[in-house]
């Protein structure tokens, strides 16, 4: 622990502005990761809960389902249910749901971006810390004993060195989260769409269906 303090304190003023940036950056990470898990979890719920109704016609029943869940499948579905009794056509069914898709997707996506921001941020605040710890390290050794000013210029850059360190360990996670988060978004959109060509499959049939 005491490394670790005097790892911080020898880094300087921008040791701070990159502690703020990991702090936000873990906020957003776990924050997002939360959402996420809860919208899977409650997308696989509802569809296990409406699939029966979809495979057996019940629109109503699957409407009233929907409506109630507040999850993303569920309004998606919502909007096509809503139209099955009004339009006889695939297509209107399809871009109303492709409609409420573009709804959804920006709160999948909210705050995800900022994470990569971070990570940059953080990396440009290590290295700007680090130049000017360089120059003020010529600086100080200017006017130094010639004796002195190796091992002082040789302290002085070490001492530079951890803001980058340091901006680099808080940039690498956050990459990390990133992907992650963003590979679970991608993940939820893409059981979105399945759900939708499911659901559109599933009222075509029963439309061929019912003629016989």
């Amino acid at each position: 622990m005491d490394m670790i303090v005097k790892f911080f304190q020898d880094g300087g003023a921008f040791m701070y502005p990159i502690a703020v940036v990991a702090a936000l950056g873990i906020a957003v990470a776990i924050e997002r990761y939360l959402y996420l898990t809860r919208t899977a979890s409650g997308n696989r719920r509802v569809w296990s809960e409406v699939s029966p109704f979809l495979a057996q016609g019940d629109y109503r029943k699957a409407l009233a389902a929907t409506t109630e869940s507040g999850s993303a499948i569920g309004q998606i579905l919502s909007y096509g249910l809503s139209r099955v009794h009004t339009s006889r056509r695939r297509d209107d069914i399809e871009k109303a749901m492709e409609e409420s898709l573009m709804e959804v997707l920006p709160r999948l996506e909210r705050r995800t971006p900022y994470l990569s921001s971070f990570a940059n941020i953080a990396t440009l605040l290590g290295l700007l810390g680090t130049i000017i710890g360089l120059i003020q390290a010529f600086q100080a050794v200017a006017n130094a004993n010639p004796a002195e000013k190796a091992d002082l210029l040789s302290a002085s850059i070490s001492v530079a060195m951890n803001t980058t360190a340091f901006g680099l360990m808080v940039a690498i996670p956050l990459l990390l989260m990133h992907s992650v988060i963003q590979s679970k978004t991608t993940e939820i959109v893409d059981s979105l769409e399945m759900a939708s060509v499911k659901f559109l499959n599933t009222f075509a049939e029963r439309r061929q269906e019912q003629p016989a």
